[in-house]
């Protein structure tokens, strides 16, 4: 079962929250991992949707709130920490089958342009590499969230993001016929949920 690229991806949608928030120089974002999600979807059997998500990440989101164009997001993701709550289908994840964990210890998101559509919606497209190979994915956004601080005076705010890759794209091809279809689905959805706090 494959599904992960996507994670990093998530996190670019953390330009958002430069958007929510007044002010008159760049500010830095950092993801608060213990309170943000990067999980992927991808079909079993063609008829089952298996989740699973990644435990380990960090990302700093730098918003230029005078030139959106100019903001940055930058994600690392540790393959090694991917959970579909089933230990022999994890391992089987990690191996060379599909993401090398060995090999391949890090995947990376480095955006490349950030732009406001039409209909508001943030999109960041960016450079997605994984299991060694680069490709460019573009994220959409949600938010970002109203600003709260933290009973230590803490800015946060939260967003969501989605966007889907075709697993083959990064060389995760391993797979096996059944009828009408294979074991495991080509196209995986990333979902995230990421919560950010302000550097000081």
């Amino acid at each position: 079962m494959s599904r992960p690229f996507v994670l990093p991806a998530l996190l670019g949608a953390a330009l958002a929250v430069g958007l929510a928030s007044p002010a008159t120089a760049a500010s830095t974002w950092d993801i608060d991992a213990s309170h943000s999600t990067v999980s992927f979807v991808v079909k079993h059997l063609v008829i089952a949707k298996v989740r699973g998500n990644f435990k380990t990440f960090s990302g700093t989101v730098v918003v230029d709130d005078k030139d959106l164009s100019k903001s940055s997001v930058n994600v690392k993701i540790d393959p090694a920490s991917i959970d579909t709550d089933n230990s022999k289908r994890d391992d089987h994840l990690k191996s060379e089958d599909f993401f090398n964990v060995a090999k391949f210890k890090e995947m990376t998101f480095v955006s490349t342009k950030v732009e406001k559509g039409a209909d508001g919606v943030l999109k960041i497209t960016g450079d997605l590499t994984m299991h060694g190979v680069t490709r460019s994915v573009v994220l959409t956004g949600e938010g970002p969230s109203v600003e709260v601080k933290d009973p230590g005076g803490n800015a946060h705010v939260a967003f969501s993001a989605s966007t889907s890759v075709k697993r083959a794209d990064f060389g995760l091809t391993w797979n096996r016929a059944i009828e009408g279809g294979s074991v495991v689905g080509e196209d995986v959805k990333i979902e995230l949920e990421v919560e950010l706090f302000k550097k000081r």
